[in-house]
């Protein structure tokens, strides 16, 4: 359904001080589509689970970000939008959740004043990386780096090239990884191979838009961002997250042909020229969903500040 005009302006780019009143039936019928969708996303892992199968390229989406699937579905509709007549609707529970004569609203104040510094932090990150010239020559070259001279992997899936052919690319790659959450699991021979040395505390200085494993984690910041991230804009940035896992996957040194993700072997021109490609797309991608969450940091800010 289309989301009602109140709503769309609640999320726009600039904070407005008077919250949005949306009435029952609004509202319950988008927390309703917000459901549905969800459920969706994650029917297929659901369903793994009560088999007892696992998949190394989406359970990803559900293990390093531990987000459940119950917790996808939950619905919130932002900072500065009360919800009429959910005074005894099991969200008056919730946290971060306060009730006035209008209705129930997202507490900005004290989500802001309980995990500011988290939130200052994610608002700087997802605005540097922004900025920042996208770079497109690092190939997926993270996912080899993790498994170089291992003798066991992460995955119990086998390498396509073999250990030696894996390690020959390694060491005839000019590796130059700008995501600490990746360089941190490089294998300690691979470590010196990386022309950088991300860490947390300089991860704002060289995140960029270009880094797969950047638009992934825009689900990991949304997820932190919590009640102040309207639900919506939460399952975007899973799609994001799950798609770019794809290609994280598809280019990485695992077969992973027969859980349906053909090989892009960057190992050639052109494996690099199709992975190039696909990352070009998911870097605007990731940018437009940086500019909705920043959007809603501001807008919690500015609603926060209002009472």
């Amino acid at each position: 359904m289309p989301v009602p005009a109140p709503l769309a302006a609640s999320q726009a780019a600039v904070p407005t001080a008077a919250p949005v009143v949306l009435a029952a039936a609004d509202w319950r019928a988008l927390e309703a589509e917000h459901a549905e969708r969800a459920d969706a996303l994650t029917l297929a892992r659901r369903e793994r689970v009560q088999r007892g199968e696992t998949h190394p390229v989406e359970d990803f989406l559900f293990t390093y970000y531990p987000n459940k699937p119950s917790a996808l579905r939950r619905w919130h509709p932002g900072a500065g939008v009360v919800l009429a007549g959910a005074a005894g609707d099991e969200r008056a529970d919730w946290r971060w959740y306060r009730a006035d004569a209008s209705g129930l609203q997202v507490d900005a104040g004290a989500f802001l004043a309980a995990r500011g510094a988290t939130v200052d932090f994610i608002e700087r990150l997802l605005g540097r990386t922004k900025e920042r010239q996208a770079r497109f020559g690092c190939f997926g070259l993270h996912e080899w780096a993790m498994v170089y001279k291992q003798g066991e992997h992460r995955h119990e899936v086998p390498l396509r090239l073999g250990q030696a052919g894996t390690d020959a690319v390694v060491e005839a790659a000019n590796i130059s990884c700008t995501h600490f959450d990746a360089y941190r699991f490089f294998t300690p021979e691979a470590l010196p191979l990386n022309a950088l040395r991300p860490s947390r505390e300089n991860q704002p200085e060289l995140e960029q838009s270009g880094c797969l494993h950047a638009g992934m984690d825009l689900y990991k910041w949304a997820v932190k961002l919590g009640p102040l991230v309207p639900g919506e804009l939460l399952l975007d940035t899973f799609d994001l997250a799950r798609d770019i896992r794809w290609l994280d996957m598809a280019a990485s040194p695992y077969d992973v042909s027969d859980w349906g993700a053909p090989a892009v072997a960057i190992e050639t021109a052109e494996g690099k020229a199709e992975y190039v490609r696909a990352q070009r797309g998911f870097a605007e991608r990731g940018d437009a969903l940086r500019v909705r969450l920043v959007a809603a940091i501001a807008h919690a800010r500015g609603n926060a500040a209002a009472g």
